[in-house]
């Protein structure tokens, strides 16, 4: 048998022997990278993963071309480079086992104790909510008050609650408008608002690093980014310069919302969906309908 031949049958046989791992090696490889790629895009960190790259790329002409110099000088570099890693990547590696430990493959809601354990009850509760704080929104908006206000979903916020001044408050626009109202004495932090209710007003938020937000942006903006990028929370912030309406979820701040933007945003990441049952009672009452009409 030819030589060609019988190293093509021993390729195909290696590959054949180790198919299964060797797939899900690939895929799991394949993935870290795309983590990688979407944890530092759009960042300040994107610039250093390209220092980095470069500096790796560097490093291997070094070595391809005998420049025994600048590869020694490089070895030295790579010998603390993963310290240098952790210190530098600091708030995005936090950040990315934030995202993990919250995902819905271990269910967000299940260490998560909520006020009502009747679905229907929640929900009708936070979409009065929903529509309180878009209404809020609105009105703030217009007088140009400042407002910061914290939606709670998957992630615990009990270390942001503890900063400020328990309410337990139902949300309407007229306790918002109180708080947010300039000389009040909370008026300076955020509102937490968790299962459709104000838990707390006057909360401390973290602050974003990201150096790409605008200089029109100020403190607030910063901490519902900041507020966004460390857990899955929705943060609505009203600017007291511009009036503009924003919001902020998974690191991203989309600004100059009217009510009806905002209001359909919240309703679509806030308000729970409805239950099977009441879905299959709804689709049962209008074929009922239907044929009645035909």
């Amino acid at each position: 048998m030819p030589v060609a031949q019988t190293t093509w049958y021993d390729f195909v046989n290696r590959i054949k022997a180790s198919m299964p791992n060797g797939i899900l090696d690939i895929l799991v490889v394949a993935f870290l990278i795309y983590a990688i790629i979407r944890l530092v895009r759009q960042t300040h960190t994107a610039q250093l993963a390209k220092g980095i790259l470069l500096l790796l790329l560097v490093y291997m002409m070094a070595m391809l071309l005998g420049l025994s110099t600048l590869k020694y000088i490089l070895d030295g570099v790579m010998s603390f480079g993963l310290v240098v890693v952790v210190v530098v990547f600091q708030p995005e590696l936090r950040r990315a086992l934030e995202q993990i430990g919250r995902t819905t493959l271990w269910g967000n809601q299940l260490f998560k104790v909520t006020r009502s354990s009747d679905p229907d009850t929640l929900r009708a509760r936070w979409k009065t909510a929903v529509v309180a704080v878009c209404d809020a929104a609105e009105r703030m908006a217009d007088t140009h008050t400042g407002a910061l206000i914290v939606f709670e979903r998957g992630t615990n916020l009990s270390e942001i609650i503890k900063t400020g001044t328990v309410l337990d408050s139902a949300v309407n626009p007229e306790v918002l408008g109180t708080i947010f109202y300039v000389g009040t004495p909370l008026h300076d932090g955020a509102v937490v608002i968790r299962d459709g209710r104000i838990e707390a007003a006057g909360c401390f938020l973290p602050l974003s690093n990201n150096l790409e937000i605008g200089k029109d942006m100020g403190t607030r903006h910063r901490a519902a980014l900041g507020m966004s990028e460390n857990s899955d929370a929705v943060v609505v912030v009203i600017s007291e310069e511009t009036g503009i309406i924003s919001l902020a979820k998974n690191g991203v701040l989309i600004r100059r919302l009217d009510r009806q933007t905002l209001f359909s945003m919240l309703e679509e990441d806030i308000v729970p969906p409805e239950t099977e049952e009441k879905k299959q009672m709804f689709r049962s009452w209008r074929k009922k309908h239907e044929e009645k009409e035909q």
